[in-house]
């Protein structure tokens, strides 16, 4: 029988050794590339910056109006399930002070013991006054059904009640887990784009968020129009109520951008349409998409100030016009109330709702 050897190792010679390590070395590069550590994130110009974060804040407008239509109507659904619950509450009042008759009623026939009327009338020393006692008694049995009838009414009633305020809860938690979708996206997305701008140089970032107005625009509580500007439509309010709401935005030049909020000291770009028009008396819907249903649509040439401005093609954005031009609006989180160009963005349709 032959021997079986162990095959010697053979040592690797000077050149076989380099190739051997380059190969090792390629491998861990290559794992390292395809496992996704150790690689560098590639350098982006302001330029590009401003372009990733233009398309974040327009994503994350787009979920804060979703979020604001769904806030509405859970709070809609909040109020309706309330309401449910408080009626519901008052005719348990009612059926329990019934219920607490009908048992006084039961008890007393229980005490008096049931004896059969005939018999009653025949033992009776009086039977002129046991007769008309005998017609209350039905008179009062004839009460005392229709007062069961009317328990088992409210018996139904608040069962129904009952089902639609369970429903009504159904519908809340969906909007609730709606407000919380959108809110995880609205933050995602505003976390990256304040991911991106950190990367920047204070100037750069300056020159980002610039939103294309001049320099000193956000803080001015008055403005008259730039030359440099497109004009169209008049610069006069067509009456009090578009004057009011212009002059309202104007008071609110520099105010912060916070997503969801109404005023009186930070706005969303509809919240602050929404919040100028109230205070000139019109009551306007929460959401953008809903906004430019609310008046009389009229035409980028047609233009007067208090008009209300929208933009994308998915109605996310909204501003006030003021003649020349010229918007006042709550552009993001990276810049405060201020003045704007109606063509920094594309233009959707413009609304009259005074």
């Amino acid at each position: 029988m032959a021997a079986h050897r162990k095959p010697r190792q053979r040592s690797l010679s000077g050149n076989s050794a380099r190739t051997a390590a380059t190969l090792a070395l390629a491998g861990v590069a290559g794992a390292t590339a395809f496992d996704g550590t150790g690689h560098a994130e590639p350098e982006l110009t302001p330029a590009q910056v401003k372009t990733k974060v233009d398309k974040l804040y327009q994503e994350a407008e787009a979920a804060t109006e979703k979020y604001n239509g769904a806030k509405e109507k859970a709070d809609t659904a909040q109020r309706r399930l309330n309401s449910l619950r408080d009626e519901t509450a008052r005719k348990q009042d009612k059926l329990n002070t019934a219920r607490n008759a009908l048992g006084s009623f039961a008890a007393a026939q229980y005490r008096q013991g049931g004896i059969d009327p005939a018999w009653q009338l025949a033992l009776s020393s009086d039977p002129d006054r046991y007769l008309d006692g005998a017609a209350f008694a039905e008179r009062a049995g004839e009460r005392q059904a229709g007062a069961v009838a009317r328990v088992r009414e409210q018996l139904r009633e608040i069962e129904q009640l009952r089902g639609a305020a369970r429903l009504e809860l159904t519908s809340l938690r969906s909007r609730q887990a709606e407000l919380k979708r959108q809110k995880q996206t609205i933050t995602g997305k505003l976390t990256e784009a304040r991911r991106l701008l950190a990367r920047l140089t204070p100037p750069e970032r300056a020159q980002v968020t610039a939103d294309g107005t001049a320099p000193g625009h956000a803080s001015r509580s008055a403005s008259a129009p730039r030359a440099d500007l497109e004009q169209p439509g008049s610069t006069t309010a067509p009456n009090a109520r578009a004057a009011a709401a212009v002059a309202y935005a104007y008071q609110k030049l520099g105010s912060p951008y916070v997503w969801g909020a109404t005023g009186p000291d930070a706005f969303d770009c509809s919240g602050l349409a929404q919040a100028a028009y109230r205070s000139a008396g019109i009551s306007l819907p929460r959401t953008t998409y809903a906004q430019i249903n609310a008046g009389r649509r009229v035409s980028r040439a047609e233009l007067q100030p208090g008009d209300l401005v929208f933009f994308y093609s998915g109605i996310s954005h909204v501003g006030i016009y003021i003649g020349g031009g010229q918007m006042i609006h709550a552009p993001n989180p990276s810049a405060p109330v201020r003045l704007a160009p109606i063509g920094l963005m594309p233009f959707a349709g413009a609304t009259r709702v005074a």
